[in-house]
């Protein structure tokens, strides 16, 4: 006989942290709709057709993650992982995710042509780097449908925070450039507020694998999970090489972007629990990137310049500060 169903109580939590990035995912709650796009135009056409081509084509390399991240990543993750309240959550920052796809394609929408759209949608779908990233990480959400123990799921969390706080970062980086110059700035508030989302999340699931991994896995299993986790990196990290040579080598950035993308891989593992991988020498990017992250020093900000007529409730960003309280709870020492 089944048994009875129960409605979700967010009265009562099931831990001290899932309620908290519910209500910040809510607050940060966006779409692209209130970002003026057309104001980047002039700015774009300054950009040399080389410039135009890698800023595209990265977004276009985002999109299909994001694709995969609502489709198939949140939804398998949320069915595998406990308590209703969590599930809510992880539902809809898969939500966000889709977003996030829809975003681009508002970019596109105003940047690109309709012939350069086509192509672009067909790049993305013959490209081997971006199909094979993709594939990996979906092939990890996949296994869990059917087998959902504590071990695969553990491996499916290590894939998420992945995808979330590392292999998004190749894609994030032109744009941040751009931004940190002063150029396509309102596309650049797009990215802000994706990365501001992606931040998050992949905190949250770092913390889902952190519990899994103390409490339910055995010690074999940690110690295979450890080898797992390196093994994937290295594996995603050498695949990211070849696509951010393919497309960076046109505008001589591919250096600088493999050193943002091993400090983000290096900020993944630390989601993780895990001590980092590469060497902090070998993490050091440019500082028009990292302007391009520091929205505080850009002369518009997120709720200046609406499309439409209503009024959002102010979002207090999380810092670094808030997650490392978190970790410092007795639950997670």
């Amino acid at each position: 006989m089944q048994k009875n169903l129960e409605a979700v109580d967010w009265n009562t939590p099931v831990d001290n942290f899932t309620k908290m990035f519910y209500d910040q995912n809510k607050n940060q709650f966006w779409i692209p709709e209130e970002f003026s796009i057309p104001l980047d135009l002039p700015s774009w056409t300054k950009l040399t057709d080389e410039e135009r081509y890698v800023y595209i084509h990265v977004l276009g390399g985002l999109t299909l993650l994001d694709t995969e991240q609502t489709e198939e990543g949140m939804l398998h993750v949320a069915k595998a992982t406990d308590f209703s309240q969590r599930k809510a959550l992880l539902m809809f920052m898969g939500s966000m995710e889709g977003i996030h796809a829809d975003s681009y394609s508002t970019i596109f929408q105003t940047l690109a042509t309709k012939s350069e759209r086509k192509e672009l949608f067909q790049w993305v779908k013959d490209n081997k780097n971006l199909q094979y990233k993709a594939k990996k990480i979906v092939s990890f959400y996949r296994q869990i449908e059917n087998d959902p123990t504590p071990y695969k799921l553990a491996q499916a969390y290590v894939a998420s925070v992945f995808l979330e706080t590392f292999l998004f970062y190749s894609g994030f980086y032109y744009p941040l450039y751009q931004y940190g110059q002063g150029k396509v700035m309102q596309s650049g508030d797009v990215i802000n507020m994706i990365i501001r989302d992606e931040s998050l999340h992949g905190v949250y699931i770092g913390l889902l694998f952190h519990e899994i991994f103390r409490d339910k896995l055995t010690e074999d299993e940690r110690v295979s999970i450890r080898e797992f986790t390196k093994t994937l990196l290295e594996d995603l990290y050498a695949n990211e090489v070849e696509y951010t040579d393919s497309i960076y080598n046109k505008i001589g950035l591919s250096a600088d972007v493999k050193a943002f993308v091993r400090y983000n891989a290096n900020k993944a593992l630390m989601n993780l629990g895990f001590d980092t991988y590469f060497d902090e020498k070998d993490c050091e990017f440019s500082p028009i990137v990292l302007n391009g992250l520091d929205t505080k020093t850009k002369n518009s900000d997120f709720f200046s310049q609406k499309q439409n007529g209503y009024t959002k409730a102010d979002v207090v960003p999380l810092e670094d500060s808030d997650f490392l309280e978190i970790l410092a709870l007795p639950q997670f020492n």
